[in-house]
């Protein structure tokens, strides 16, 4: 049998780690500019740590872990005929993979709040796991990369990583909107429709907009027991049009009876009054179909789609208040988004938008012809990289046409050949690949043009 990966993951060749690492480079040089410091957590949560934070959904697509043992050995006979599988793997299962950054970072906050300094700027670069149906653009494997605050409740923090999700997007080069609501907004619009107790069913169903269309919404709050008149007075709310102004306008009279909406309503204006402050690249909308299914968020929710690309959001987050005090470390308010690394090389693929230089291997590499040519690339190469420019060797003394090919095939942008002519003269041919030019330099020469 031809050996594969699991569906929905995937092996990375050098040319995919270069421009992986590129993004991550990137995402990194904004996450310092902003004054946020690295952790990393174990890829292995407690099942306590993780069920009961993602909502029904997110529970059944948590990757479990089995225990480890003779743990059939300590099933009673009854449940092993019972065959019911949901019961057994939470009777033999007590670990599982990590399904997103957020959940155990609070889980860190509250074992390590001792050794923490309030506010707490945070970030990790880390895979998640999630038991998904794989499709173009999500994966049962994928990096996130998170920022998150906890240890403030200032607003201003929300209108900052709206200006690095920007900052971001803006040095990869991609368009994007960034869309923000509220998760008050939407809970006075459930109040305001007479539905206040299905928030829950509401946002989860409204958060599929895009996917399913607005009679499939429609349908699924049907389907949940949402009456009829509440989904009908829904549809106009959720399909509101216009400059962010007016439509916070309008909500400030839809949602006038709402002591909870018009608080969400207020969060969202001082938000979109410091991001317009800040002159920053991309388009920030209010957009009320955006809930986000977590449980977790209680206030501003994000969410980033790249223009130009059919692909679902590449970065998201929100503020979730509550969070912690699930672990038992209560009133401490928390706001952070995530990018999704894998779903931004696939827009910058798309794009066409990658360096061309990020995926050679070395800026040089030596050919020689025989065994005296190889002796004189060692000490050159050696001496290339003393000075902090990547080098190689070609080990071998094949044939320069199948070296040449290796340097063709790992975007090499210059090789430095080594023949006879060149060790009588004590120096190297440098040869720009992309050029074609060709000059006999000494190797402290090569390492000027090369530095330059």
């Amino acid at each position: 049998m031809k050996p594969t990966t699991p569906k929905g993951t995937r092996d990375f060749s050098p040319v995919e780690m270069a421009r992986r690492n590129y993004i991550f480079d990137t995402i990194r040089t904004v996450f310092h500019r902003y004054g946020f410091r690295q952790i990393e957590t174990p890829a292995m949560e407690n099942l306590t740590t993780l069920m009961g934070k993602y909502g029904e959904e997110g529970d059944k697509l948590l990757f479990k872990v089995l225990n480890s043992g003779d743990w059939a050995a300590k099933l009673p006979d009854e449940e092993l005929q019972a065959r019911n599988s949901v019961r057994l793997t939470n009777m033999v299962c007590e670990k599982g993979l990590r399904y997103d950054l957020t959940v155990p970072f609070a889980r860190y906050v509250v074992q390590h709040r001792e050794e923490i300094t309030f506010p707490f700027k945070r970030y990790q670069i880390q895979p998640v796991w999630r038991a998904d149906r794989p499709q173009k653009g999500r994966y049962r494997e994928f990096y996130q990369c998170d920022a998150d605050v906890v240890g403030s409740d200032s607003l201003l923090l929300e209108a900052e990583l709206v200006e690095m999700m920007d900052a971001a997007f803006s040095a990869f080069g991609i368009d994007v909107v960034i869309k923000i609501n509220n998760r008050k907004v939407l809970a006075g619009i459930a109040e305001t429709v007479g539905a206040a107790d299905r928030i829950a069913d509401i946002t989860v169903a409204i958060d599929k907009l895009d996917k399913i269309g607005l009679d499939g919404v429609n349908r699924e709050l049907e389907e949940k027991g949402i009456p009829a008149e509440a989904v009908e007075r829904l549809r106009p709310v959720i399909m509101l049009e216009g400059t962010n102004d007016e439509k916070i306008a309008i909500l400030r009279t839809v949602l006038a009876g709402s002591e909870t909406g018009l608080k969400g309503v207020d969060e969202v204006e001082e938000v979109l009054l410091h991001v317009g402050e800040s002159g920053l690249k991309n388009r920030v909308e209010l957009d009320l179909t955006l809930a986000r299914g977590l449980n977790y968020y209680t206030g501003a929710i994000f969410e980033v789609k790249a223009l130009g690309v059919e692909i679902g959001s590449i970065s998201g987050g929100g503020r979730y208040d509550n969070l912690t005090g699930i672990f038992g470390l209560p009133g401490v308010s928390g706001v952070g988004f995530s990018f999704g690394a894998d779903r931004i090389y696939d827009v910058l693929t798309a794009l066409d938008k990658f360096p061309a230089e990020l995926t050679a291997a070395s800026r040089i590499v030596f050919l020689a012809f025989d065994n005296r040519g190889l002796e004189f690339g060692c000490k050159a190469v050696r001496t290339v990289r003393r000075a902090g420019i990547d080098a190689e060797l070609y080990l071998d003394c094949a044939k320069m046409k199948k070296q040449m090919a290796y340097a063709n095939a790992n975007n090499i942008p210059y090789v430095g050949i080594i023949g006879d002519d060149e060790l009588a003269a004590g120096k190297v041919t440098l040869k720009d690949m992309m050029s074609g030019e060709q000059r006999m330099l000494s190797v402290d020469e090569i390492i000027s043009v090369l530095a330059n």
